[in-house]
């Protein structure tokens, strides 16, 4: 028997600054990802930092582009 797992494509983003983030600066960068199809899973302030961090998913199929945050290293 065959079993082809699902697989994932995450995002990561850190938004705001030393002031703090505003409300709507996190619910626009929310629903900016939930029309990509991104599935937020963890969202937290790293500590002292005013900052919010966003974690999300969403399957990774033939018809989806990986976006990365950082540049693939050249190993």
């Amino acid at each position: 028997m065959d079993t082809e797992f699902q697989k994932w494509e995450y995002r990561v983003q850190t938004i705001g600054g030393i002031f703090g983030t505003k409300d709507e600066a996190i619910e626009e960068t929310l629903n900016d990802w939930g029309e990509e199809g991104w599935e937020v899973t963890h969202v937290y302030t790293p500590e002292n930092s005013g900052k919010v961090t966003i974690v999300a998913k969403r399957p990774l199929t033939r018809t989806t582009i990986r976006q990365r945050s950082m540049p693939q290293s050249t190993r």
